[in-house]
């Protein structure tokens, strides 16, 4: 099991993106464009439904249970530009 600084602040941004700022400081952007199309993930298509996620322990997640792997969510993020 890895070990990822959790998730302390979400920015819902444009195009399926998500800011985060994770609890050791650090400002990234995850990319959901490449999950949305996954059946497990396709109420996220929604953008309304997208808005509503919410951190959830260490991870990202929304009403009906889609989430992200906490390693995921971390690793696959690119910085986030200021």
């Amino acid at each position: 099991m890895y070990i990822v600084p959790k998730p302390m602040k979400i920015e819902i941004l444009d195009n399926y993106q998500i800011g985060i700022k994770f609890e050791n400081e650090e400002k990234k952007v995850f990319d959901m464009k490449k999950y949305i199309n996954k059946k497990f993930y396709q109420k996220l298509r929604n953008v309304e439904y997208f808005k509503k996620a919410k951190i959830f322990g260490n991870t990202i997640q929304w009403e009906n249970g889609e989430d992200i792997a906490p390693e995921n969510l971390y690793y696959d993020s690119v910085a986030k530009e200021e």
